[in-house]
């Protein structure tokens, strides 16, 4: 069966819209507005579509941007984000999301990314183009009674600030900035545009994915900084007995210090009538948990790989973020698709890289390093995996002591 991969018309984008969400199981009608939203926030040179020959339709749909992700050491450097990846049922297996991606990562070397991201729906699919899971997330249910808190007192903060609650126009204007602050200081996470916080909020929508009504809680300092932010929804659950059982649902927490964290967490499990919180994807190593009282109250539901990352330039993208503990790595990066292949000489002390010919420490393709890069991989465990070959002994320990990081990565955000 011939099929057509290219950048879309922008005559053709309904349609493409139409295969999208085919393939993500939602065969919901696609509106005038929601074309014209589409095309307002995509450059259509970065949106690709597979065509069949023998019948001109769509096929498959691919889309990709531009991001900065947050590197350890608070670097934001340039990546090329993947989204809205489907190929219909009908046409699996004929290697159309192959030539796809090969397509882009290929044009985002040439663009000068560092890397690519990508949030992946299936785990298999990815490794095999040289993405490695690279952040991870946790979920937890909060069992509110169990916490321990005084509930009378935990919905103040003890530290001198305050909690408002606010509108979405509020969010809008105090959320970017909040969160530019917040992403600067979090390995993995990524930015945001005004789409995304167009759309968080409710200004515009698409028809097939129509805006749900938040709560929203601003944390402000004593100084009258807003430092933290709360985003959730509630459920309106009673028993027979009128007794209410009713659930917070985290939507987005973000914090720029632990005090107002703390304080965003204690307020959500003050609020009557609610049992339980359910916290969202997290860090692994969130600190939710120990804020309460009780940290066996909160009952993990979630433990999965999130953030997949791409390496596309090595030099540029060890270079760019900062190591826990000196020391100098060569290291033998294999890329089937040719694009970060090579041997690199690391000095983690002076956070430099660059090509070399010297002999390797380690030998790793280059979705391992991939993995590796923000800090959340083990290289001992890759290499107990046999993911990585030490070359030189000692070497797998100097690697894990290099990339690991104090804290864990941590993306907030799917794209």
């Amino acid at each position: 069966m011939s099929t057509d991969v290219r950048p879309i018309a922008a005559s053709e984008l309904a349609e493409w819209l139409r295969t999208l969400n085919a393939g993500f199981l939602t065969p919901a009608r696609v509106t005038e507005s929601d074309v014209a939203l589409r095309a307002k926030y995509s450059d259509l040179a970065r949106v690709l579509g597979a065509f069949d020959t023998r019948t001109g339709r769509c096929v498959a749909t691919f889309r990709s941007f531009d991001q900065r992700l947050t590197v350890p050491g608070g670097a934001a450097v340039p990546s090329s984000a993947l989204s809205n990846v489907a190929v219909l049922p009908t046409h699996r297996r004929q290697g159309l999301l192959t030539r796809m991606v090969a397509a882009e990562l290929a044009a985002a070397r040439a663009r000068g990314d560092v890397l690519s991201t990508l949030i992946a729906a299936e785990y298999p699919i990815y490794g095999r183009y040289g993405f490695g899971p690279a952040a991870s997330i946790s979920e937890w249910e909060i069992d509110v009674p169990r916490t321990g808190l005084d509930r009378r007192r935990s919905g103040r903060p003890a530290d001198g600030g305050r909690i408002d609650l606010v509108d979405a126009a509020e969010v809008r204007e105090v959320g970017p900035e909040l969160h530019e602050r917040v992403r600067a200081a979090t390995p993995g996470a990524v930015d945001r545009d005004e789409r995304w916080w167009r759309l968080t909020t409710g200004l515009e929508e698409l028809s097939y994915r129509p805006y749900k009504e938040k709560l929203h809680a601003v944390y402000r300092t004593a100084a009258g900084e807003v430092a933290g932010l709360a985003v959730y929804t509630a459920d309106d659950h009673w028993t027979d007995a009128k007794v209410p059982l009713n659930t917070v649902q985290v939507k987005d927490l973000i914090a720029v210090t632990p005090d107002a964290e703390r304080a965003l967490w204690h307020f959500l499990c003050s609020i009557d009538w609610v049992m339980k919180v359910r916290t969202g994807g997290r860090a692994p190593d969130d600190l939710v948990t120990q804020f309460l009282p009780d940290p066996r109250s909160a009952r993990p539901l979630t433990s999965a790989d999130f953030l997949w990352v791409r390496l596309l330039d090595v030099v540029r993208a060890l270079g760019a973020r900062t190591y826990a503990v000196p020391g100098v790595l060569v290291l033998e990066v294999a890329d089937a698709a040719g694009l970060a292949d090579g041997r690199y000489r690391l000095d983690a002390g002076t956070g430099t890289c660059e090509r070399t010919e010297e002999p390797a420490d380690l030998r790793l393709d280059v979705a391992a390093l991939s993995s590796l890069y923000l800090g959340d991989e083990s290289a001992v465990r890759l290499g107990a995996l046999g993911r990585v070959a030490e070359l030189r002994p000692g070497a797998l320990a100097l690697a894990d002591a290099v990339f690991r990081t104090a804290r864990r990565p941590w993306c907030p955000d799917v794209f």
